[in-house]
């Protein structure tokens, strides 16, 4: 998501830099995550929530609610979220392989891994490079087809959903090589925060040209061997339907549909459980060569602001540097956190999506980072 998820990443930010000293007594974990899907589950509309955190080594999972009210149909470790733009966090970690492994260059400009020429890619004579992609600095729009933008723009009225279903029922690569022809970049490149998830399927496209093989293979291959994530995938088998959560967008009390397939899936169509972004949560806290790699700050836009391989990268006083994601579909909203400094990573996701709904998440989270700062302050 374009308007909205940029205006989510300032927001999470600048919330980041102004949190107070924590005042709360040390609680274990599990009391805190309790604490959080207690306050977060109090917020209108949203009907269940499931967290994974990791720290210092250890592991907990919390399922609360239910995924559709009076059904006692609550969350477990086998239902299929939808994690939306935490999928572009994936996207990144391969490219960083690819860089590390010599395949690939941040300074590589795009036009040499695309299909056919693309003239327009390039601003006052400087060609869109792969590090403008991954840090949201190519000035490219948000999506494509271009149309999607102005769908966008009220994304939470009710005819949301069906208006996107409509414009990518028959869009697939053909149709983006089409339409990328008639981007235009306005630059200047590399200076200012732009959101592109088209640019993310650019890059999934790079990765295929890189190794020869479908992204989705390629990334089910990475994860499963780095991080034994075995149930996390771009689509879902028909024999799974089931295990995906239902959702609700804005405030329509109807269950809506899921978000459509993109063209390649790396902007925002990973699907994933809560045991399995706990996996994740551990390799991104690991000395793991990509992983340290795709961290590296690579474009500094404030002092307490920076990105990675599409990482965004705050800095405060409670939790020092570290790594944040949010990812919204129409159904589900969710926030993945990576703290080195605790040896500490947040998963957290609802089946609702709506402009309040990263503010409640972000807000719930309070009692996890201010008991880990409790602990490590009585050590």
């Amino acid at each position: 998501m374009t308007k909205l998820a940029a205006s989510i990443t300032v927001m999470t930010l600048l919330l980041a830099a102004c949190k107070p000293a924590a005042t709360a007594p040390a609680h274990d974990i599990p009391a805190a995550m309790r604490q959080t899907a207690t306050t977060l589950l109090q917020s209108t509309l949203l009907h269940a929530t499931s967290i994974a955190v990791v720290y210092r080594g250890k592991e907990f999972v919390l399922h609360q609610g239910e995924l559709e009210t009076g059904k006692a149909n609550p969350p477990n470790d086998t239902t299929l979220y939808e994690i939306g733009s935490v999928s572009k966090t994936f996207a990144g970690l391969l490219l960083a392989n690819a860089v590390l492994d010599g395949k690939a260059a941040l300074d590589d400009p795009i036009q040499q891994y695309l299909p056919e020429a693309y003239p327009n890619l390039q601003w006052q004579g400087q060609p869109v490079l792969l590090r403008h992609l991954i840090t949201h600095t190519s000035t490219m729009p948000g999506m494509l087809p271009l149309q999607v933008n102005a769908i966008l723009q009220d994304f939470t009225a009710h005819a949301t959903p069906a208006k996107l279903n409509a414009a990518y029922a028959d869009y697939g690569q053909q149709q983006f090589w089409q339409d990328l022809h008639a981007v235009s970049i306005k630059g200047p490149l590399g200076e200012d925060y732009a959101y592109s998830s088209a640019g993310t399927e650019l890059i999934a496209h790079t990765l295929e040209t890189i190794y020869a093989m479908p992204y989705e293979v390629l990334l089910t291959q990475f994860i499963a061997r780095e991080a034994g994530m075995h149930d996390t995938r771009l689509k879902i088998a028909a024999g799974d339907s089931d295990r995906l959560a239902p959702g609700y967008h804005s405030d329509n009390p109807v269950v809506t549909t899921p978000m459509p397939q993109l063209p390649w899936g790396a902007a925002g169509n990973l699907k994933s459980t809560v045991p399995d972004m706990a996996k994740y949560l551990r390799l991104q806290l690991s000395a793991h060569r990509a992983v340290v790699e795709s961290h590296k700050p690579l474009v500094r836009f404030q002092d307490d602001f920076s990105i990675g391989y599409f990482w965004n990268i705050g800095s405060n006083r409670q939790l020092g540097t570290h790594y944040v994601h949010h990812g919204g579909v129409p159904r589900a909203q969710s926030y993945a956190w990576v703290v080195p400094q605790y040896q500490l990573g947040i998963f957290i996701i609802t089946n609702q999506s709506g402009d309040a709904t990263a503010g409640a998440m972000e807000s719930a989270l309070a009692p996890i980072f201010d008991t880990v700062e409790s602990m490590e302050s009585a050590k």
